[in-house]
């Protein structure tokens, strides 16, 4: 946990993970979506999310429809799939989705460090 949380993030799209915690930590209500692939989560993953890969969005959006009115923060391994999954969120009608800036990465360096990097 030695990477500074200071690095620039866009703020109308993403959260920092040291957000992301402390939301976990005050017990805030909120949705964590993994979007990475399956092999992925075998490496590394947080245990409070749900999963849906970026490439099966379209055909699971039905799935997060109850959780459109919700806050929504999706993570990748860096922050850029989730970024885009975000994207098709928001043009659906899920207002309140972000992105967890670096992603699982940004996590183990910053969070806990007991999380694989890859």
């Amino acid at each position: 946990m030695t990477a500074p949380d200071d690095r620039p993030i866009n703020e109308d799209w993403e959260r920092r993970p040291s957000d992301v915690a402390r939301k976990l930590a005050a017990g805030d209500d909120f949705v964590l979506i993994d979007c990475r692939r399956p092999d992925e989560l075998e490496i590394a993953s947080l245990p409070w999310n749900e999963h849906v890969p970026l490439q099966e969005l379209s055909s699971q959006l039905e799935k997060l429809a109850p959780y459109e009115d919700d806050e929504v923060i999706v993570y990748c391994h860096h922050g850029v799939r989730s970024l885009n999954f975000v994207a098709i969120l928001r043009e659906a009608g899920f207002e309140n989705a972000w992105s967890m800036a670096g992603g699982i990465d940004r996590w183990s360096q910053q969070i806990d460090d007991s999380i694989p990097t890859y």
